[in-house]
Formats: structure tokens, C-alpha cells, sequence
């Protein structure tokens, strides 16, 4: 008995070590037969599958990777995305792992992928703004009918990812998700049409933006997820969701349906019943230090809902919905003697279609204590442009013992702050309503410092009233009585009441120094330059309309102020105006100009002068200042006013098959002159520099009225000459600008001219090989690009060129007729004592009939040159002696390579005209210059 059973105890461990080596050697083997059938299956599945790009390195086979499963691995995987991203990564992973079934790759069968493993990827997916995604690369199963040759298929059961990057930007919806130390599990029959994923996933860093602010940054995530997917409709249902962002628990619910063109998305997103404390966990990163020092309780909500259709092709978008509640609340900071206790929050807002413009936000309720101090507050707020308010706040606080409560870190406060104000109804500029209001705001002995400068604003006393009792702008009253601080051991005092403001009844008083520089950096960044000196003693009181109307005996404006190296930016000029130094005094409507000194960039400025009406340009938007000034400078630098280059986001490389640029550059920007100005200006300035144009001892008038600059009788000298010009200018557009404009010039050089003229340069381009004397009585108009270069089609004007000796010397031109005509002789003519008239219109420049002698000949020449430098010119050679003979001769072709023929037929050539609908209204080209007389 003992003996069989020790044959039994034998043959099994027989069996068992047969059984075992066979395995080994199954797996040993396994690895070195197939692998290169599965990478041939591989790579035959990912062609039929996928629209992206596969590429990978090396191959291998393994058991022991993630044993028992034998799994195929690639290394250095890269996974391109759909079109417009067919040229950026999708995936990109250090190496990616398939999992393979057995049994049908040992009898032959298909190449089963039942898992895949993913490590240290970036998963990169994009949306641009047209709602076209980079995932959709997922080719759907071939139909029944259809041959499939493919031996490989894809049947998921499990997808884990370790240790990865996932970046989720969304420029249709402005959402970006950056997702580091990623770890994901999923499970399912994943190779069903439908079926349920099974989700555990972590995340080490997690940042949510959205429309370029930060809600979420550097968040630790972890999630427990049931997922229904619908393969063959791209549908995701939410089931059942539990996340945890860093303590704060949250559950959501819903569906995301992915579209051809977007998606359709329900999703909602809710926290119940949570710890006020857990949910400032899931704040930014600045808070964490604060939150380590601060002892915080009380229970909160809040619910999310993400609800609609994001269509970009239909200008469509999802509505977004958020509602927070904070009950019982209590904050402490450093164990504060008083803590803020009592918080009490319920706060509503909607976006409908993702608009800010319909934005609704309702405060049902804040409230807390501090102590027996108390803040209560309720608003709702429709609308941004026009919002309609219901608002009311009442609080009595010490605000020193408010900042000690909650701790505020970049700022302290101190001193006594009452209000209680009461407003309801709609604010509209246009329409001239205000809501109906009456408010009363006191500080008393307040102070406020900040981490930015050492010192702080001091001693700040207010008592502000706001009564409005009809809702109109007309009945508003503002009352500021008193006010005062004291900044850097200076006091600055502050007494006005303002009445009426559909003509502004206003009593103003102020005094004091304030070095600007500093009192704003109390507040801001030091990389923020912001500088100046102001030093005021103002007393002004009027009436809006009489300084309007001139009653100027009514009003009673009087005191100075005093400005020095104060820096003022404007949307007209791409570089700051710096006033040096400045004393304006103020007499009723007028503020005088007492050697007044500015710089802009390299420009320099000394002014005298007045400005009228500023009481009502300073309250009113459509107010108009006007001014009288004399300007002198030593140099003028007219390209730095240009405004700063415009870029267009055009289609980026990634988003087309075509190499497209990145960007296209529209121009640095036409000079824009503000419209709400008009002025005055007699102008000396002893040089000028004008898109490369030196100009000299420039002495004229300068009057700026509707955005309009016109130059009357301005004499200047420019290549060694003197010049006499009249112009018109305004700009259409930061891209394009009219202009009229007229010069008179006696005796220059034409050689110079042609050097150091651009326009000069490409409208009279024959004058490249010139020498002598010429006068010019020109005008023409026009239209400039965004160069500030004429638009030449636009160009209409007319004048002469006056020819004094003028010596032709190298001239193409003459020099062919000279050789077709067997007459060397008018070869580099010399030319004296001719008027050459001509027009331009539509790109085309006229030559009236002109006749002048050399060399015994008698040339006669008229016709039309392009101002891109096409000729088609008529000329009769009358031969000596008399010229009585002559040979009819054509000339076309260009000025470079002029084509002479003997004859008279020739082809106008063709005009380019220019449509002004297209380019905007503004100074309109004025047709007269055509038939008026130089």
C-alpha cells in the first residue's frame, strides 16, 4: 500500500516538473517565435484602426513584465493626432504594452490585445477654436460586407497608465486642464460597443484654468469612477463619480457626447455637507500657508453644472451654473483674540452660452461677526454692460481687528469703517441711468500698508454720500465731505460735491503733494512703472453746461498744479508721454501752459499756452478739449508715434497639412489722432525724422479737430532747399489713413531728392540717373497703409515739374531710342527750361505733350507710366533743323527695360482702381486738386 503510494507521490511529481518545464519553456520560446509576427499584426491593426501616425523603436515579447499576462512592449511610442493636428504628438510614451491572449496566438488564430499599459506618457489632447479635436483617431470596426484581411484585433479589458503627463486645452471652451503624476486603471469589456469602465485614478498635481484664470493649481486628485461608454456614438454617462481634491470630497454626475464639431455635455459637479476647511484645501497654492496658520470651521456646498452644446461652426456653447452655501463658519488666524464667527454665505451665478455679457451673479446672503462688529450684505447683478443691481450692505467694523481675524496676507488695515447703502435699478451710460440709490460710506483713522512698499497710507478720514431718488443720471448726487490722507508724511485734502450728472454741478477743492511713483506702488508690482509728482491747490466750481456755453462768468476756477516726471500711457500711443515738468494754472474755464516741458521717446517738447472746456472733457465722454499752443523742439521723431504692430492669429502648423505661418504682420500702425481733440498748434522744430526723411527749420500752424491733423503754409528746408506744404491727415483705422497734400519746392537737387525722398524716389523713379536743378508744385491725395506707405491706386492729384539744368546722364530711356533710331546724339540729354505737367489717378500717371531741344533735335513726349513702372509713352523725334521731320516712335515696357519701336500704335495700360468701401470712411481724397491749378 505504502509502496504505490510512493509510485503515485513519484509520477506526479513527474507530471508536475514535465508540466512546470514545459511552461518555462513555453514562455521562454513564446517570446523568441512570434515576435515578429505580432509587430507585423501590430503595425497591420494600428494602419486599419488608426488615422494618427504610429511609430515606435524596439520590440519585445515577455512574460514577466506583468506576469502572468504575456505582453508585447515598444519603446520611444509615438502616436500623432487627428487632422488640423496631424503634425502634433497625440501620445507620446516612453514605451507602451500590450497585453496578448495565448491560446489563438499559439493555434494560429487573430493577435488579441486584450490590455495595454502606458508609462510615462504626455497625453497631449487639443481643441482649437473651431471645436476640431486631436483625438479623433479611431477608425470604427469594418462592416460585416467588408473584406478584412487583418489577422489582429483589438478586444480591451484593462488600460493602466503610470506616471504620466495629460494636458487637456480646449480653446472653444477656454478651458485648460494640466494634469502631472497621472496614474490611471480602468476596467471593462472594453471591446463592446457598450460597456461599463470601472476607473481608479490618481493624480499628483492637478490645474484647472478657465478663460485665462486659475480655479485649480498644483491639486492633488484622487477618483473612483463608473464610466458607460458608447463607442459607437462617442457618448460618456457619468454614473457613479467620487473625487477627492486634496480633502474636499465631490461627486459628479452626467453625460459628455463627443460631436463632429464639439460636444454635447451634461455634467454636474457637487460637494454636500463638507467641511468649510476641507474645501479651502482645494484653493490655490497661496493659500496653503495662510490655511496652516488659521483655524477654520463650519459646513459648506456647492454644485456646479456644465449644461450644453459646444458648436464653435454654430457659435454655440454650453451654459455653466455654480452655486455655493457656507453655514456656521469660523475663522481664526494665530489664534486671534476676536475671530470672525457667524459666516454665512449663499452665492448664485450663471453664464449663459458661456457669454460674461449675460453674466448673472446673486449674493442671497454674506454675513459675519467680528466680535460684536458685523458686515451684511446681499446683491444681484444682470448683465456687465448695462447691469441691472439690487444691492444692500450695512456693516460697522474695526478693520484692525477684521485683519488680525482672517489674516489678509499681502496687506494689512486699521481704522473704523461704517456703511450703509441701498441700491436697486439699472446703470446705463448711454441712456443716462443710475440705479436708485443712497449710500453712506465712513472711515475713520484708517490706515493701509501693503507688501509692496515699506510705508503706509495714513490717517485716512472719508465721508461719502451717494442719493440717486429717480433712477436717473440727472438726480444723482455724490458728496465727498471731507477727505484726506497723509502719504509719506504729506497731507493730501479732498472736499467735492457733484450734482446733476447730465450737466454736472460740481464745488471741488483740493490740496496737497503726492509723488504718485510711490502711493502706487503701495499697491501694485515693482515691475509696474508708474512715476510722477503732482502738487495741487485747485479750488473749482461751475456748472457743466455754462463752461459748454461760455458763460465763463459763472464759473469760479482758480488755484495750480504742479506736475513733474509724470508718465501717461493712451490706447493712441504705443509709448509713453512724459511730462518733465509742468505748471498749469487755472483761471474759470481756462488751464494755462507756463513752460511746460515733455519727452516721447526720442522726442522732445517745450509748450505754452491754454486749454478750454477741460472741466467738461474731464466729465464727459463725447466732451471736446480745446487748446492754443505754441510748440518748440529740438527734434521730432514722427515714427514713434505709430501704433505698436498689429498681429492676426492666423491657421497654425499644426492645424493644416500647409505650412502656414504662424502669424502674419499687418503693419506697425498708421499715426491715429484722438477726436475728442482741438487745438491749435504753432510749431517750430529745428528737426524732423519722417519714415526715414530729415527735415529742417519746420515753422508752421497745426490745427487737430475731429481726428483730423491739418498742416496750413508750413515752411521747412529739406535737401539743402526751402520748402513751402499744406496737408490733411486722418486715420480710417490703426491700419489705414487719407490724406491731402500739397508741396511747393524752388531749385533742388534732383539728385538728392531721388537719395533721400522715398516717395519722391518711386513716383519720379526715371530721376535715378539725374543730375541738376528742378523745381516741383504738386498736390496730391490718397490713402496710407499700415506702413504709413501710400496705397497707390489710391493716389489721385496733379502738378508740374519745373526742368532746369538737368543733365540725363545713363538714362535708359533716351539711350535706347538714341541706339534704335541710329541717333547717338540725344543719348544723356541735357534738359533745360521744360514744364512737365502730369496727373495720377488709378495707379496711372499722365504725361500731358512736352517738347525741349538737344542736340539739335526736337523731342516731343507724352503718355502715361505706372507707378509700379510700366511705360506707354508716344514720342515724335522732330529732326534737325527744324524738327520739321520726325520719326513717331513708341515706348513700352519699364523703366528698367523699355521696349522702343518705330510707330504710333500703343495699349493704354491698365488702371487699378481703388474701392474706398472697402477700406473704410474718413478723410475723403479730394477730387478738386485734379483740376485745379498748382
Amino acid at each position: 500500500m505504502e509502496s504505490n503510494r510512493k509510485g503515485l507521490l513519484v509520477k506526479f511529481l513527474k507530471i508536475s516538473f514535465v508540466a512546470i518545464a514545459s511552461l518555462l519553456l513555453l514562455m521562454y520560446l513564446l517570446p523568441i517565435l512570434f515576435p515578429g509576427k505580432i509587430g507585423q499584426e501590430v503595425r497591420g491593426l494600428a494602419n486599419k484602426r488608426l488615422k494618427g501616425e504610429l511609430n515606435f523603436t524596439k520590440a519585445n515579447l515577455s512574460f514577466f513584465k506583468h506576469f502572468p499576462s504575456l505582453t508585447f512592449t515598444v519603446e520611444d511610442f509615438s502616436l500623432k493626432g487627428s487632422a488640423p493636428f496631424a503634425k502634433q504628438n497625440l501620445v507620446s510614451s516612453e514605451e507602451v504594452t500590450c497585453g496578448i491572449r495565448i491560446m489563438p496566438l499559439i493555434f494560429g488564430g487573430e493577435v488579441k490585445i486584450d490590455q495595454i499599459f502606458i508609462s510615462k506618457a504626455k497625453i497631449d489632447i487639443r481643441i482649437n477654436e473651431k471645436g476640431e479635436a486631436n483625438y479623433n483617431v479611431y477608425v470604427s470596426e469594418t462592416k460585416k460586407d467588408e473584406k478584412d484581411t487583418s489577422t489582429a484585433s483589438l478586444q480591451l479589458d484593462k488600460i493602466v497608465i503610470q506616471d504620466s503627463h495629460l494636458v487637456y486645452d480646449d480653446k472653444s471652451s477656454k478651458i485648460l486642464i494640466d494634469a502631472k503624476g497621472f496614474d490611471y486603471a480602468g476596467k471593462g469589456d472594453l471591446h463592446e460597443a457598450i460597456f461599463d469602465l470601472k476607473t481608479k485614478a490618481s493624480i499628483t498635481s492637478f490645474d484647472l484654468v478657465f478663460e485665462g484664470e486659475e480655479y485649480l493649481k498644483h491639486k492633488k486628485v484622487d477618483a473612483e469612477l463608473i464610466t458607460r461608454i458608447n463607442t459607437n456614438s462617442l457618448e460618456f454617462v457619468f454614473q457613479q463619480n467620487n473625487l477627492i481634491l486634496n480633502k474636499l470630497p465631490i461627486d459628479f454626475i452626467g453625460k459628455l457626447n463627443i460631436l463632429k464639431s464639439g460636444y454635447d455635455i451634461d455634467l454636474k459637479v457637487k460637494s454636500q455637507n463638507s467641511k468649510l476647511h476641507d474645501f479651502f484645501t482645494a484653493l490655490p497654492p497661496q493659500y496653503i500657508k495662510w490655511l496652516e496658520q488659521t483655524e477654520i470651521s463650519g459646513q459648506t456646498d456647492f454644485l456646479l453644472v456644465f449644461k450644453g452644446i459646444s458648436d464653435k461652426s454654430k457659435n454655440r456653447n454650453p451654459d455653466l451654473t455654480f452655486n455655493m452655501k457656507v453655514r456656521d463658519g469660523f475663522v481664526s488666524y494665530k489664534k486671534a483674540n476676536v475671530p470672525a464667527s457667524n459666516i454665512y454665505l449663499n452665492f448664485d451665478t450663471k453664464i449663459p452660452a458661456l457669454n460674461t455679457d449675460n453674466m448673472y451673479v446673486k449674493v442671497d446672503s454674506l454675513f459675519f461677526n467680528v466680535g460684536k462688529d458685523y458686515f451684511s450684505g446681499i446683491a444681484e447683478v444682470k448683465g456687465l454692460e448695462t447691469p441691472d443691481i439690487d444691492a444692500k450692505i450695512k456693516s460697522q467694523l474695526d478693520l484692525g481687528k477684521l485683519h488680525r481675524a482672517i489674516g489678509i496676507q499681502s496687506m494689512s488695515f486699521k481704522g473704523i469703517l461704517k456703511s450703509d447703502i441701498r441700491a436697486k435699478g439699472k446703470f446705463d451710460q448711454k441712456a443716462r441711468l443710475f440705479p436708485v440709490t443712497k449710500g453712506d460710506l465712513v472711515l475713520q483713522n484708517a490706515a493701509i500698508k501693503t507688501e509692496y512698499y515699506p510705508n503706509p497710507i495714513e490717517n485716512i478720514n472719508l465721508n461719502a454720500k451717494v442719493l440717486n431718488t429717480t433712477g436717473q443720471y440727472k438726480d444723482l448726487k455724490v458728496a465727498i465731505k471731507p477727505g484726506q490722507f497723509n502719504f509719506e508724511g504729506k497731507p493730501i485734502f479732498i472736499d467735492a460735491d457733484l450734482e446733476n450728472f447730465d450737466d454736472v454741478a460740481y464745488d471741488i477743492k483740493a490740496n496737497g503733494e503726492l509723488d504718485l511713483g510711490r502711493i502706487y506702488k503701495v499697491f501694485s508690482r515693482e515691475d509696474l512703472d508708474v512715476q510722477g509728482y503732482v502738487k495741487a491747490d485747485l479750488s473749482m466750481k461751475g456748472r457743466q453746461s455754462d463752461a459748454v456755453n461760455g458763460n465763463y462768468n459763472r464759473l469760479n476756477s482758480k488755484g495750480t498744479l504742479v506736475l513733474r516726471d509724470i508718465r501717461t500711457k493712451s490706447d493712441y500711443l504705443p509709448l509713453p508721454f512724459v511730462i518733465k515738468e509742468g505748471l498749469f494754472t487755472f483761471n474759470q474755464n481756462d488751464m494755462h501752459f507756463k513752460d511746460f516741458r515733455a519727452v516721447y521717446g526720442q522726442s522732445d517738447f517745450r509748450m505754452n499756452g491754454k486749454m478750454q472746456n477741460v472741466i467738461n472733457f474731464i466729465m464727459s465722454d463725447n466732451a471736446v478739449l480745446k487748446g492754443e499752443f505754441t510748440v518748440d523742439s529740438d527734434y521730432i521723431n514722427v515714427d514713434e508715434f505709430m501704433t505698436k504692430s498689429v498681429s492676426v492669429d492666423s491657421v497654425s502648423v499644426e492645424a493644416s497639412d500647409e505650412n502656414l505661418p504662424q502669424q502674419e504682420t499687418v503693419g506697425t500702425g498708421v499715426v491715429v489722432i484722438p477726436p475728442n481733440y482741438d487745438f491749435d498748434l504753432k510749431a517750430r522744430a529745428k528737426k524732423v525724422n519722417f519714415q526715414g526723411l530729415n527735415i529742417d527749420k519746420l515753422n508752421g500752424g497745426l490745427a487737430m479737430k475731429d481726428g483730423t491733423i491739418k498742416m496750413k503754409d508750413a515752411r521747412f528746408e529739406m535737401i539743402g532747399s526751402p520748402f513751402t506744404m499744406n496737408a490733411t491727415y486722418a486715420a480710417l483705422s490703426t491700419q489705414k489713413a487719407a490724406f491731402d497734400y500739397s508741396i511747393k519746392a524752388e531749385d533742388f537737387d534732383v539728385k538728392k531728392a531721388y537719395n533721400e525722398i522715398k516717395m519722391f524716389r518711386e513716383m519720379a523713379s526715371a530721376a535715378e540717373s539725374a543730375e541738376g536743378i528742378v523745381s516741383l508744385d504738386y498736390k496730391i491725395g490718397g490713402h496710407l497703409d499700415g506702413n504709413m506707405d501710400p496705397i497707390y491706386p489710391s493716389l489721385k492729384g496733379g502738378g508740374v515739374l519745373s526742368v532746369r539744368d538737368v543733365k540725363m546722364k545713363g538714362y535708359k530711356l533716351f539711350n535706347t531710342v538714341g541706339s534704335k533710331t541710329n541717333h547717338d546724339e540725344i543719348k544723356d540729354p541735357k534738359l533745360s527750361k521744360i514744364d512737365i505737367k502730369t496727373t495720377v489717378k488709378n495707379n496711372i500717371m499722365t504725361i500731358e505733350r512736352f517738347k525741349f531741344k538737344v542736340s539739335g533735335f526736337r523731342p516731343r513726349i507724352e503718355g502715361q507710366v505706372s507707378l509700379d513702372g510700366k511705360l506707354n509713352l508716344k514720342m515724335r523725334l522732330g529732326l534737325p533743323p527744324f524738327g520739321i521731320i520726325g520719326i513717331p516712335i513708341t515706348i513700352t515696357g519699364t523703366q528698367d527695360n523699355p521696349k522702343v519701336k518705330v510707330g504710333r500704335e500703343t495699349e493704354d495700360l491698365e488702371e487699378k482702381e481703388y474701392d474706398e468701401e472697402i477700406t473704410g470712411t474718413g478723410v475723403a481724397v479730394n477730387d478738386d486738386i485734379l483740376n485745379s491749378e498748382p
